[in-house]
């Protein structure tokens, strides 16, 4: 029953993952439909970002009140609703408004899960929780291309749209198996606010925020910027776009599902900064002006990220107390979106009004920046 459970939650991470690369990899052609700017897709992301920030900054209470599984349950079927509702969409400020509920949805069930299983299971489960995230985003890619070659972007989303009600319908029917840890979540959802004052006076809290900020504007960035890049600087098709901005997913997914063999034995600290490090290394291959050694560039960009965002979370109960972990990981998802939300219409602009060819400039400030604020939070948190 205990792995049963730990199943169920991998199902409720491919949902979150699902939608997450949908809107890069139909951009190029929801563009041309709606005769918008480029950078307008940026509009839509920081719409969807905003909504994980407020549901981010609301995880503690919400999730306290009524439970990780009602919680999780809830958060699926909004989403789900909101990929149909994008699938109808005819405007461009059609695209917003669905945006709002996706983005409240996936911001809720982002960090109640990730508290949940950095409390009941051990860092290798993070990871490959994390993996799941990746295996939806490596599906929705090809539905869109697959959608954009024989009929419109409009089924790619509604496609999706159905695989989320399908889960949310698993999720419903397997409810009981939460009861297997019903004691001590119980504890947990009994324990006080801690509230985002009472987070930020925690040593290493603010340092960890901006890291998390740091690494979300790199992956957010390259994740929905990934398709345009190759077409605009590379000389691929929109349909190539579409299939090859997979391959930054097809890396974080690898990448995750390796760090899950060896994240228990070198711990969470070591892991991110080896993940980093190799993203850089990606950086450096998509700036190159060859096509093949970009697409191998995005692989290892990917791959680099694999460990860092769960690391990061599982980091947060043995870093900050089990008893701080839900209010301090609900805030680490809003400054985790607030980088989101915030630099990739930043990158937008940048690629409108200067160039498509400044994005490995600007991943590299972040990644760097990450590493930084990530020695930092170490330091504060060893001398409390």
């Amino acid at each position: 029953m205990y792995s049963l459970l730990l199943a169920v939650i991998y199902l409720a991470f491919i949902s979150l993952g699902l939608p997450d690369s949908l809107l890069g990899s139909a951009w190029p052609t929801i563009r041309g439909e709606f005769d918008i700017p480029l950078s307008y897709m940026g509009i839509v992301s920081m719409i969807i970002s905003g909504g994980t920030i407020i549901s981010g900054l609301m995880s503690e209470r919400v999730t306290k009140k009524f439970g990780t599984k009602n919680v999780t349950i809830i958060s699926v079927l909004l989403t789900a609703i909101a990929l149909f509702g994008f699938s109808a969409s005819t405007k461009f400020y059609h695209l917003c408004l669905w945006g709002i509920p996706y983005g409240l949805g996936a911001g809720a069930i982002d960090a109640a899960l990730n508290n949940y299983v950095a409390l009941h299971y051990k860092s290798r489960h993070i990871s490959w929780l994390h993996c799941f995230w990746g295996v939806g985003t490596i599906i929705s890619p090809y539905i869109m291309s697959y959608a954009l070659t024989h009929a419109a972007w409009s089924d790619g989303y509604r496609m999706v749209s159905y695989l989320q009600f399908g889960i949310a319908a698993v999720l419903l029917i397997t409810m009981p198996l939460w009861k297997i840890n019903g004691a001590s979540a119980q504890n947990e959802e009994s324990t006080a606010v801690l509230g985002i004052k009472g987070a930020l006076k925690i040593r290493g809290v603010p340092f960890l925020l901006t890291g998390f900020f740091s690494y979300c504007a790199a992956e957010s960035t390259t994740m929905l910027w990934a398709s345009s890049y190759l077409e605009g600087t590379q000389g691929a098709s929109k349909e190539e776009a579409a299939a090859f901005g997979s391959l930054f997913f097809i890396g974080i997914t690898a990448g995750r599902f390796i760090s899950g063999f060896i994240s228990d034995k070198l711990g969470d600290n070591k892991m991110i900064r080896l993940g980093t490090g190799i993203a850089l290394l990606g950086v450096l291959l998509i700036a190159l002006p060859i096509k093949t050694t970009a697409l191998i560039g995005f692989i290892v960009i990917g791959f680099g990220c694999g460990p860092v965002y769960p690391c990061i979370i599982h980091s947060t109960p043995a870093n900050f107390g089990a008893e701080n972990s839900q209010g301090i990981i609900g805030i680490q998802m809003a400054s985790a979106y607030v980088g989101s939300t915030l630099m990739p219409p930043v990158f937008g602009l940048i690629a409108n009004h200067i160039s498509l060819k400044l994005m490995p400039l600007f991943l590299a400030f972040f990644f760097v920046l990450l590493l930084y604020m990530i020695s930092a939070t170490e330091k504060r948190c060893r001398g409390k």
